[in-house]
């Protein structure tokens, strides 16, 4: 019995059939597509089992299920490590084409490019396209071709760009759902998956306070931010309908999705930043990485308010205001002395919206050894940031239930951690 010749979308940060390019294209092909998705064990391997962002991607995965039932197809949701996948995948169809959408972190790239390699040598033609931002890879450079590392030009070009095509292209798919592929599959629970429910969960996003966002984005009690960030992470959101209206919108909300273009970018010219220092003169900062400091720190018990709600906050739900995920970035690696790449690791494993472009980005700038960095010297006082973005408490209050009851001694004292911290960046940082 012959196979049936299909073509395949899959599925990866782009969970959402709306203004979804490499769908869109994919839905263009001679065939009947099969769209699957790919729960890799190289990624799952080393997530706990209640991983709140596993349960996320499979509720995203269960809504997209139940829109193509109502065009009388389904997804096919595997599991097991990608390039064995796509081998049980030719054994089931006559794969001839495969479409998906680009992915810049450093295994992705990686882990595409033997996926393709292995199809290709099966016969099976692979194609990839821009998704997840407006501009990639080379699309914004200087003029001498080479990728910018200072944000504000970066903006700027970027803007110009945009300027010269908007609105970006989105593309409408719903006219092509009848070239789904006619199927059944059966769809597996989160327990199939090897996982299990979190209590934590991801939160809708909310785009209603975007209209004053630079007067209200510092203020963490006022919980009027758009969380948006697990959803452009996992493609829940279609960036070009975001961008397209967030131009005519709000100035400093717009800068912020550059922001994230930027360390993308930053990330594919420069992927040594992932582990490493992109300003190299930085290499020789001897850090005190005192484990038990480390552990108060991500306890949030260092007797600092702001820092301690902080990081409650992210234990307790996944998330953490922008404003304050600085204070606690500066006062790890300023007050403690404990390298970047200890707190990147910890939000990576919290973060509901883990991005590692952005969280190296920004672990980077807060320690002052990435591109376009805050400098060394600036260490955030974490008294005066509570006064100013907290003045009367509320948002430590609701993350420190003890906080009335004659709160903790601080654990270092901020002018001496201070003055520790820029002496010791001075005789680290090599000439």
């Amino acid at each position: 019995m012959s196979k049936q010749q299909v073509s395949v979308f899959w599925f990866r940060r782009d969970l959402r059939l709306e203004d979804n390019i490499g769908l869109f294209q994919a839905l263009h092909s001679t065939y009947p597509v099969v769209p699957i998705f790919i729960f890799d064990d190289s990624i799952l391997d080393s997530l706990p089992k209640n991983d709140a962002r596993v349960g996320f991607i499979h509720q995203s995965l269960s809504k997209i299920n139940v829109q193509l039932q109502e065009v009388g197809s389904s997804i096919l949701v595997k599991k097991g490590k990608t390039t064995a996948v796509w081998q049980s995948l030719l054994q089931e169809f006559d794969v001839k084409e495969v479409f998906f959408n680009k992915d810049y972190e450093p295994y992705a790239i990686q882990r595409d490019k033997a996926v393709c390699g292995f199809l290709e040598t099966n016969k099976t033609s692979c194609y990839s396209f821009k998704d997840q931002v407006i501009f990639e890879e080379k699309e914004i450079t200087k003029a001498d071709g080479l990728s910018y590392t200072v944000y504000t030009p970066f903006k700027n070009k970027w803007l110009e760009k945009y300027k010269s095509i908007a609105p970006v292209q989105e593309y409408d798919i719903e006219p092509h759902y009848s070239n789904f592929s006619k199927t059944g599959f059966a769809f597996p629970s989160l327990e199939q998956i090897g996982f299990e429910e979190s209590p934590i969960k991801v939160r809708p996003h909310n785009l209603k306070f975007i209209a004053n966002y630079q007067d209200i984005r510092d203020f963490p009690a006022l919980d009027k931010t758009s969380y948006l960030s697990p959803h452009l992470r996992f493609g829940t959101v279609s960036i070009r309908k975001l961008v397209n209206w967030a131009f005519h919108k709000n100035d400093v909300f717009l800068s912020e999705l550059i922001w994230r273009e930027f360390f993308m970018q930053i990330l594919f010219s420069f992927p040594k930043v992932v582990t490493q220092n992109f300003k190299s003169a930085y290499d020789g900062i001897q850090w005190r990485n005192d484990e038990a400091d480390f552990k108060r720190w991500c306890s949030g018990t260092t007797g600092y308010p702001m820092v301690d709600a902080g990081m409650r906050q992210l234990n307790e739900t996944g998330y953490m205001h922008n404003r304050v995920r600085m204070v606690v970035a500066s006062f790890l690696i300023k007050h403690l002395m404990i390298q970047w790449q200890w707190g990147e690791a910890y939000f990576a494993e919290k973060l509901l919206d883990y991005d590692m472009s952005a969280n190296v980005g920004n672990w980077q700038w807060a320690a002052g050894t990435g591109c376009d960095a805050a400098p060394y010297f600036r260490v955030f006082n974490p008294e005066i940031q509570l006064k100013k973005f907290d003045e009367k408490g509320v948002y430590v209050r609701k993350w420190i239930k003890e906080f009335d009851l004659g709160y903790g001694k601080p654990m270092v004292e901020h002018a001496m951690a201070r003055d520790r911290a820029i002496a010791t960046y001075k005789a680290g940082i090599l000439k």
